[in-house]
């Protein structure tokens, strides 16, 4: 394609916020809130993902005579925080034998362990030009790796066909069969596992009053209570939370519509929150916090209320973030997600073939015992 060319930039603000969206959502595909350009450039404009904090965009353009045909997110990171798949181990094999592992390049949306598209176009040939893209850069920076991130099925075997190595986890992930209400999906429960949450649920609303405000309905007194509670749990998990307090003013202000915050009161005091964002087909569970105890909390506000806005709103499933097997017992489900490597270092890129061979292997074999250990009835 001779006439296409390829340029990265610094910031999203370089590029006009319509001619983003039309490749990253376009009309008649999925709404994915994670890829719109207001999310990703509130990222960088409050300071949450920028150079200082490890993530120096060099987002990826491919234009024909001047018009954008076809766009990827890309990171210069310094390290491997925020991503949700772990290659430190990786790091520390090629700086122990004498290598450079950072900085690499990564194609994800920060903080954000949720599956989507990556390359962004609706042409094939111009979604591989991306990922040569990507591959040079590599090559031309002289930098040890490039990785993609939660692709979608489809994109993470248009990366393998350009010979970046594949990687499989797995998410606990919600489906919604059509139900018309909550007790409709219990219906699809052993009933052992009915009955217990009936009981959870039960518990975790006894004595208070849980509230799912969208995001108009937010005020900022309602987004300082939330953000205390986003840093007790960042401080808890990891130390230090990834996103600034201005993130969220910034994604409320532009996005109001993609936000559903659930939040609970025990005598007439907000006590915990948890944040999600709202596809056109799914709800994702980003982010929650708590300022005092309350049994199953956790479970209600993060697990049980989405599924109630799912069923409400005809989404066709919930996504509820990285890791957590205690997802499996409230029905939620074992699925595989994805990522592609691409390993420039010789030394380091065999190991990690034969590696990620045996681990593809593992998981799949857990995804299939969790399956047959799920509290669904047989055949549902």
């Amino acid at each position: 394609m001779s006439e296409l060319t390829i340029r990265t930039i610094a910031s999203l603000s370089d590029i006009a916020r319509e001619a983003w969206d039309a490749l990253a959502n376009p009309s008649g595909a999925p709404y994915d809130p994670f890829l719109s350009w207001d999310f990703l450039e509130a990222l960088e404009r409050s300071a949450s993902a920028c150079p200082e904090t490890g993530w120096a965009s060099h987002h990826v353009i491919a234009e024909t005579h001047g018009e954008v045909v076809g766009v990827m997110p890309l990171y210069l990171k310094g390290h491997s925080y925020g991503e949700y798949v772990f290659d430190h181990a990786w790091a520390d094999a090629l700086e122990r034998a004498g290598g450079q592992y950072y900085p690499k390049l990564l194609t994800a949306v920060p903080f954000t362990p949720a599956t989507g598209r990556r390359f962004l176009s609706p042409d094939p040939q111009i979604r591989a030009s991306l990922i040569q893209a990507g591959l040079y850069l590599t090559q031309t920076w002289k930098l040890s790796s490039w990785h993609i991130t939660f692709p979608d099925e489809a994109q993470w075997h248009e990366a393998q066909s350009a010979n970046l190595l594949p990687r499989i986890d797995r998410q606990y992930i919600w489906l919604n069969k059509g139900y018309d209400s909550y007790e409709d999906f219990l219906g699809d429960l052993s009933s052992r596992k009915r009955k217990a949450l009936k009981k959870e649920r039960q518990a975790a609303q006894a004595g208070l009053e849980i509230q799912a405000l969208g995001g108009a309905e937010l005020s900022q007194t309602h987004w300082d209570i939330f953000f205390e509670c986003y840093q007790d749990t960042g401080s808890r998990k990891w130390g230090h939370p990834y996103l600034t307090r201005e993130f969220f003013s910034l994604i409320q202000e532009r996005r109001p519509e993609d936000i559903l915050m659930v939040m609970a009161k025990k005598d007439g005091r907000w006590i915990a929150c948890a944040l999600n964002f709202i596809g056109s087909e799914a709800l994702y569970g980003r982010y929650w916090g708590r300022l005092d105890d309350h049994p199953f909390l956790h479970f209600e506000l993060c697990y049980h209320q989405a599924i109630d806005y799912a069923i409400a709103k005809g989404l066709s499933r919930v996504e509820a973030g990285a890791q957590g097997e205690h997802k499996l017992a409230r029905g939620y489900r074992p699925m595989p997600v994805y990522s592609a490597h691409y390993i420039a270092e010789p030394a380091l890129h065999a190991p990690l073939e034969r590696y990620l061979r045996r681990e593809r292997d593992a998981v799949l074999h857990d995804i299939a015992c969790e399956t047959e250990e799920s509290p669904f009835k047989a055949g549902c």
